[in-house]
Formats: C-alpha cells, sequence, structure tokens
C-alpha cells in the first residue's frame, strides 16, 4: 500500500486543524447494552490520541450494529464515547446525529485536542447506499465538519472492504491518509498473503463453508496444511460420505467440498473426532466420538481431543499461521476445548518463532473470553472479513482509495 500514513500528517503540523477520522467500533454488547470485548476500542486509540496529543479537532465517524433504515436507540453510540473516553483520558462528546444540526454544531465548537465522536453513521442509509450520488452527498456533508483545511485518517480496518460513504467516498474528498491500525494490519496481511516463511498453515472454523470458500481456494493453492473445524467441518464430512447427524450443515455446499477434497485433499485436513450433545445448549451432556460416526439426532458443537492433538501437530513445525474462526461453540464451557487447545498450540508455535495472525472475529473474542494471552499471537485483526478478502485476493475499496 503506497498510501500516506498518520506519520505523514502529523509530519504537516495539524494543530487547530479538522481531522476526519473513520473508525471501526462496531463492539458487542449484551442486553443490558454493557461492552462485552472492547478491543476494537482499544486498537482505535493510538491514532486517536496521536491527533489529539497533536492538538487537531477530532471528528470521529463509526458504526454499531445494524441498524435499519434510520436510527434507533440500541445501536447508539454512547457507550462506546464513554469507553473511549476512559481510554483516551478525556471527554469525548457524542453529537445527537450523524450530520445534522447537532453534530454541526458540535464541530464548530471544537477546541485543539478535542474530540467529537459522530452518532451511528448507519443511522445515515446514504453511508451505504448502492447509489453513488446519495453516499457521495454524505461524505461530502461528512468532509464540511473538518472545514476546507480538513484531513481525512482511514483507521477502521474492518470496513475497508466496503465501498461506504465513510470509508471510500469521503477519502475522495479530503487529504487521506491511513491510520496506525490500517497501517498496521495491511502490512501484516502482505506478509501472510506472500507466505514466504514455511511451512504455511491455515486454521479455519466458524459456522459455513460458503463464508470461506474463496479464502480456501485461494490459499488451499500456497498452504503447507489448511485446517478446519468449527460448524463448517461437517458439510466437509457430509462430502465425506459421513453421517453428521442434527450438525450443522450446507447440503448446497457438499459438491463443492467433496471436489475441493480431490483437488486439496493432501493439504485439507479434518478432524477426527467430534464433541457432540442432544441440543444446542451450555448444559447439554457432551459425548467424544469419532468424525465418522457422529450418532444420528446427536449435534457436533467441538472438535475432540484426537482432532486438537493432530492439529497440535500440524502447527508446531509451522512458520506462518493464520487463524480465522473458532474449533467449536467457545462460548460455551464444555464446548470451548478445541478452540482453546489450537489456540494454545499456535501460541506455543509463536513462542518458537513462528508469524501468526488471529483474522479477527470471533477469533479474537475466543482468545479475550478464554482468558489466553494476546501477546502470544504476532498480530490480532480487527476485521475479520476484511482479512479474509484480502487473502482472496480482492481489491478492498477503503484501502484502494487510499493509494
Amino acid at each position: 500500500m503506497a498510501a500516506e500514513t498518520l506519520a505523514d500528517l502529523l509530519a504537516t503540523g495539524i494543530a487547530g486543524r479538522g481531522v476526519l477520522v473513520r473508525c471501526d467500533l462496531n463492539v458487542p454488547l449484551d442486553e443490558s447494552g454493557a461492552i462485552t470485548d472492547a478491543g476494537r476500542i482499544d486498537a482505535s486509540v493510538p491514532t486517536l490520541k496521536a491527533l489529539s496529543d497533536a492538538g487537531a479537532k477530532v471528528v470521529v465517524t463509526a458504526h454499531l450494529g445494524r441498524p435499519k433504515g434510520g436510527p434507533d436507540p440500541k445501536y447508539s453510540l454512547a457507550p462506546v464515547a464513554a469507553a473511549l473516553a476512559e481510554r483516551l483520558g478525556r471527554h469525548v462528546a457524542l453529537a445527537g446525529d450523524v450530520v445534522g444540526t447537532d453534530a454541526l454544531a458540535r464541530a464548530e465548537g471544537l477546541t485543539d485536542g478535542d474530540v467529537l465522536l459522530l452518532e451511528n453513521i448507519r443511522f445515515e442509509p446514504r453511508e451505504t447506499s448502492k447509489d453513488e450520488a446519495e453516499r457521495s452527498a454524505l461524505a461530502r456533508e461528512l468532509a464540511d465538519l473538518v472545514g476546507p483545511d480538513g484531513a481525512f485518517v482511514s483507521d477502521g480496518f474492518g470496513v475497508v472492504h466496503r465501498k461506504q460513504a465513510s470509508v471510500y467516498d469521503v477519502a475522495k474528498l479530503l487529504p487521506n491518509y491511513a491510520g496506525t491500525l490500517v497501517a498496521a494490519e495491511t502490512k501484516v496481511l502482505e506478509q501472510l498473503a506472500a507466505a514466504g516463511d514455511r511451512p504455511f498453515a491455515v486454521v479455519l472454523g466458524g459456522s459455513k463453508v460458503s463464508d470461506k470458500l474463496a479464502v480456501i481456494e485461494n490459499l488451499a493453492t500456497r498452504a503447507d496444511s489448511v485446517i478446519i473445524g468449527g460448524g463448517m467441518c461437517f458439510t466437509f464430512l457430509a462430502a465425506q460420505g459421513y453421517a453428521v447427524g442434527t450438525s450443522l450443515l450446507e447440503e448446497d455446499m457438499v459438491q463443492t467440498c467433496r471436489e475441493l477434497l480431490h483437488t486439496h485433499g493432501d493439504v485439507i485436513h479434518l478432524p477426527l473426532d467430534i464433541v457432540v450433545a442432544d441440543r444446542f445448549a451450555a448444559d447439554s451432556p457432551a459425548q467424544v466420538v469419532p468424525s465418522d460416526a457422529i450418532p444420528a439426532g446427536k449435534m457436533g458443537l467441538d472438535i475432540g481431543p484426537e482432532s486438537v492433538t493432530r492439529f497440535a501437530t500440524l502447527l508446531s513445525n509451522a512458520r506462518t499461521i493464520f487463524w480465522n474462526g473458532p474449533m467449536g461453540v467457545f462460548e460455551f464451557p464444555a464446548f470451548s476445548s478445541g478452540t482453546r487447545g489450537v489456540a494454545e498450540a499456535i501460541i506455543a508455535a509463536t513462542g518458537k518463532g513462528a508469524f501468526s495472525v488471529v483474522g479477527g472475529g470471533d477469533s479474537a473474542a475466543a482468545v479475550r473470553l478464554l482468558g489466553l494471552p494476546e501477546d502470544g499471537f504476532s498480530h490480532i485483526s480487527t476485521g475479520g472479513g476484511a482479512s479474509l478478502e484480502y487473502l482472496e485476493g480482492k481489491t478492498l475499496p477503503g484501502l484502494h482509495v487510499l493509494a
């Protein structure tokens, strides 16, 4: 990526200038509205602090959840503003709208070093519009908030694969720069895509093969091993002719998985055993069965201990590792051992010098929920979907527009 960086912007002297920053603050909330994983907020702090400390008038735009068609109090960024203020050690004002009268008034009233968070950008339907003119109009209103000498910093890596007003269109209106997070994430993925240090191991989990088909097809040609667990493994097991009980199954993907196994069977590795239960519940009694003997009426919720041992062996000599997707329902303690075991194997390999990347999303959440050391991995990404699309070889609009 040849984009200018935050360091380039800071070198111009930005005291008193307005800077619009696109962050990814899309954190999970519990039913009470409390943040359950603040990883993305923490990752946004270095760029925001650097700008504030340099005297910029910082206007932050971000989204939370998927509100439908307009403002929804359930998706307000109020808890995010409070968490951000705590981490920055300064007040973070929250505008009552996106680009309306309150946002305009607050932006005009900013003094050097102030930080203003706009309300959820997806309360504005134009943000995700397929109509370029609509997106461009919103981008112009966002740019106006930072004035004629303003700048734009892209630091929401988790959204750079989206052609949206606050990610793509606004970068065409203002001098643009890659924030600390976007620059770091891109550098890591460039290194990972090159896979120069072999053996290269890929660990994929999560629920659906269809979500990760392109990355499997791309990486299976370059990786030395592709380890598959999570709900997606049952479609592969079905492709081998095994019964999978009531486990998650994408029937329309069985033939595709059969073809993948035929073409890349020497590289793709599936679980040897499965932890099954009668139902999807934390208190459902667990039982370990061979992968080719899942009983009718039973549901696979994790990979078994033999699988963990086999996968750990494959990972033990890897020099480059990419992990995206849990091995099971890690939120339920009885079905978390597979994810923990594989994660610990990656940590052990990292300790021996491997370059390891956790591809964001549920994998990053699992690391924190299971109490695993974040510094045990070389890098934990904030952008699951963006990371996957980058490794699929796709052009990411939010990065391309910066180049």
